[in-house]
């Protein structure tokens, strides 16, 4: 049986049980205003070293700064991984950076991604964001996962988020 719950800081460490790999058949890219599929195949065999330090150290300083991660759990064994951070964005301050979403290979089209989502979006409405910031991965499943649940290009670019992940596919899902 699936569950998730709020992580803690020192729980943040146990992402590296979860199963990244995946086989990539496309990516998108965002040119003239739209988005483009390209052909684009790649074996991804899970977190790189330096990566996964790297993202764990986000989500233990995200938590600090009063921020939520949430984790799906089979069992004893963390399966998937979502958070959101707890600053506001944009003109308006109506955002909330979805920081990242991974979950194990054996567990994605059964609904604990959505499940994720779901409770990223009400964390960031607590917050007082009424959309939710995403700077997607390009590929395809990760791009066709967030349209299928509502996401648009943003409105509104995050120059700095930009900067820090030009490839990505900037998207906004509105928190309601």
């Amino acid at each position: 049986m699936v569950f998730i719950r709020n992580l803690e800081k020192h729980e943040v460490e146990r992402m590296r049980e979860i199963d990244r790999s995946e086989e990539i058949f496309g990516i998108y890219l965002f040119r003239n205003n739209q988005l483009n599929l390209v052909s684009h195949r790649e074996s991804v065999l899970g977190f790189e070293h330096n990566e996964l330090k790297a993202i764990i150290n986000r989500q233990i300083k995200l938590i600090e700064n009063g921020g939520q991660v949430f984790s799906a759990f089979d069992a004893e064994k963390m399966i998937a991984i979502a958070s959101v951070e707890n600053k506001k964005r944009g003109l308006l301050l109506n955002y909330c950076k979805m920081d990242i979403l991974y979950v194990s290979k054996r567990y994605q089209g059964k609904g604990v991604a959505s499940q994720l989502v779901d409770a990223c979006k009400q964390a960031a409405k607590n917050f007082g964001a009424d959309k939710l910031y995403i700077s997607a991965t390009p590929t395809k499943n990760t791009v066709d996962f967030y349209l299928k649940r509502g996401a648009l290009p943003v409105k509104e670019l995050d120059q700095e988020l930009f900067t820090q992940e030009p490839e990505d596919i900037h998207l906004e899902l509105k928190t309601d």
